[in-house]
């Protein structure tokens, strides 16, 4: 559990909380929104750090009592809601575990802080059941909401709250990060970067997944044979995809990147655009061999699958078509 400083990005929510606590300005209520994998805990962690550690300072000393308890997870005045029901948080989960505590001074500090994660799961009694505490708290409480989804709230949660919004990193910060602290290779780097848009979580995820691996290279062959396949053929490989159980939209995402790559090198002839740098060769004779139209087609055709899944239509049509515009184009 790192203190602002070992969190990457986010200046402007680090900063926010930072000058909250120098300028004892903490509000009572905040809502951290953003896709899960980008630190949104990492940051309400570090917050609560921060604020209960003895030395007073913005940045957790992490070696005072206070900062060891947090540390070890034993902190009395730092709670992390929890709830039985995997989909939702009841009413019963917000008033046993903040509503009827709350009352109860902080221990031995001047907060006492509730770090409700997937937040967005509240019912809308729960959700009831936690305003009446944020509009009328004790000066201690600290209330923080972590949410890949604000407009699941009530419109009088975010009225009262201070909402904090994160965001994606460079692409260049990330890659960095995989190189240089997991020993990622470039070119897998590039690859993970590419899929994780600015989510540093996502992309740690990536680097280390067998299910990511797998898709990987069965996408690289269909990509690189899909000219000389026949229906029957494309037809083992979407049944194949299915009994791997491998993630469609994921395969999706590949695709566009890969046809990305295509019309970028179409376009400039230069190898260092090119996230898929080690598959040169084959990208080169796509681009030489697909004309403007044809390419735009394809990723068309992505797009109108990804909307036919949404919808339900039948897997193997769906990917049946697309591949087909694939490989007339």
């Amino acid at each position: 559990m790192p203190g602002f400083a070992d969190i990457l990005g986010q200046e402007a929510i680090k900063e926010h909380f930072t000058k909250a606590i120098a300028f004892h300005k903490v509000s009572h209520a905040y809502i951290l929104t953003g896709e899960k994998g980008m630190g949104k805990k990492s940051l309400a962690n570090a917050f609560a750090l921060s604020l209960l550690c003895e030395k007073g300072g913005t940045e957790p000393c992490l070696e005072c009592h206070s900062c060891r308890q947090v540390l070890s997870g034993n902190h009395p005045d730092l709670i992390y809601v929890t709830h039985e029901k995997p989909a939702s948080i009841g009413v019963e989960d917000v008033r046993s575990q903040i509503n009827d505590t709350m009352a109860v001074r902080p221990y031995n500090g001047g907060y006492k802080i509730y770090i409700v994660d997937e937040a967005e799961k509240m019912t809308v009694q729960a959700q009831n059941a936690l305003l009446k505490t944020i509009e009328e708290p004790p000066a201690y409480g600290v209330i923080l909401l972590l949410t890949s989804n604000e407009d699941a709230f009530l419109s009088t949660i975010l009225s009262r709250c201070v909402q904090l919004k994160l965001k994606p990193l460079k692409d260049s910060v990330v890659k960095t990060y995989l190189e240089e602290t997991m020993g990622v290779k470039e070119q897998d780097a590039d690859v993970y970067t590419a899929f994780a848009r600015g989510n540093l979580g996502k992309a740690i995820h990536l680097a280390s997944s067998e299910d990511f691996k797998l898709m990987h290279s069965e996408m690289l062959y269909l990509l690189n044979h899909l000219k000389e396949m026949d229906i029957a053929d494309i037809l083992n490989f979407i049944r194949k995809l299915r009994e791997e159980e491998i993630d469609l939209y994921e395969c999706l995402d590949f695709m566009q990147l890969w046809y990305r790559d295509v019309l970028m090198f179409k376009v400039t002839k230069d190898v260092n655009l090119l996230i898929f740098k080690d598959q040169y060769t084959a990208i080169n004779e796509i681009s030489k061999n697909s004309g403007y139209d044809g390419l735009e087609n394809i990723l068309a055709a992505v797009d109108k699958a990804r909307v036919r899944l949404n919808a339900n239509v039948n897997t193997e049509l769906v990917l049946e078509l697309m591949l087909l515009v694939m490989k007339e184009n």
